[in-house]
């Protein structure tokens, strides 16, 4: 099912993002541009991260987040060609 009809995003892809380590709606869209022209779909990727466990999320209240962000800030998925 397309989430951005913008620019043509699935569910799919939006989960594949998340399980590369994708925690936002703001990370999605850097990854995909999803929810960047006229947000319609940004609810709907909030409902598909759901509020499940993020390593990103866990790292910060640990403090430990500015080495990972310093390293990989928005996780990108190489798609085959």
């Amino acid at each position: 099912m397309y989430v951005c009809s913008c620019f043509g995003i699935t569910d799919k892809q939006v989960k594949d993002h998340a399980a590369a380590g994708a925690c936002t709606p703001r990370q999605i869209a850097s990854a995909t541009k999803a929810g960047t022209d006229c947000g319609s779909c940004v609810r709907t990727i909030q409902g598909l991260l759901g509020r499940g466990a993020c390593p990103r999320r866990e790292l910060l209240e640990k403090g430990e987040a500015a080495a990972v962000l310093a390293a990989d800030p928005a996780p990108r998925l190489v798609e085959a060609a």
